[in-house]
């Protein structure tokens, strides 16, 4: 983002575990996985309560992280993360799930609210502060009266399915830019 040493911790958030990996709260996941494949790297166990994966992300230093918390309590693992690599919270990119935006939509943002999403809550509250990247996803609202917190934990839909994989990679594609050209130049290609 700003020299060539600099180093952009990217945090891709979910719950761990085989029950959750097609859930729509697991895009995060998804996507670092994709990011991973990408920096030619597997995840591995890292003593900040994550895994983890270390590589360049068009040519720039990047750090890949998964909490293996549950996505409540995902701000310790990933204020881990950011301490031990001596990242500052400004060069931290979060991955996540937005109930607000329809599917395959994203949107990238520095700060600002929670939204009520408890995984950036517990990042927020472990960091003490706001003044982070956000990678927002688009999953859509739960139809009819469903409940957030139940359609977040479920699978994609069918219809969804047949294009997540194209929104996994463009979602790839704007971390990158955001790591390679800037926020403000990634906002400008991706919305």
């Amino acid at each position: 983002m700003t020299s060539p040493d600099a180093v952009s911790l990217i945090a891709g958030l979910g719950n761990p575990g085989p029950r959750y990996v097609g859930n729509r709260h697991n895009i995060g996941f998804l996507v670092a996985d994709e990011l991973a494949d990408r920096v030619g790297g597997k995840f591995k166990a890292h003593k900040s309560g994550a895994e983890v994966v270390e590589g360049r992300l068009g040519g720039a230093r990047a750090v890949l992280v998964k909490p293996r918390s549950f996505m409540n309590l995902s701000g310790g693992p990933v204020a881990g993360a950011v301490k031990f690599y001596k990242v500052p919270p400004e060069s931290l990119i979060v991955i996540h799930d937005e109930l607000d935006l329809p599917f395959g939509t994203i949107r990238l943002k520095r700060g600002g609210g929670e939204n009520g999403h408890n995984g950036l809550r517990s990042i927020s509250k472990s960091l003490g502060t706001r003044d982070y990247v956000r990678v927002r996803f688009g999953i859509d609202r739960p139809p009819g009266r469903m409940d957030p917190a139940d359609y977040v934990l479920k699978d994609f839909g069918t219809v969804e399915r047949k294009e997540l994989a194209y929104f996994i990679d463009v979602c790839a594609d704007a971390v990158e830019a955001v790591v390679t050209k800037g926020l403000e130049a990634a906002q400008n290609q991706f919305h």
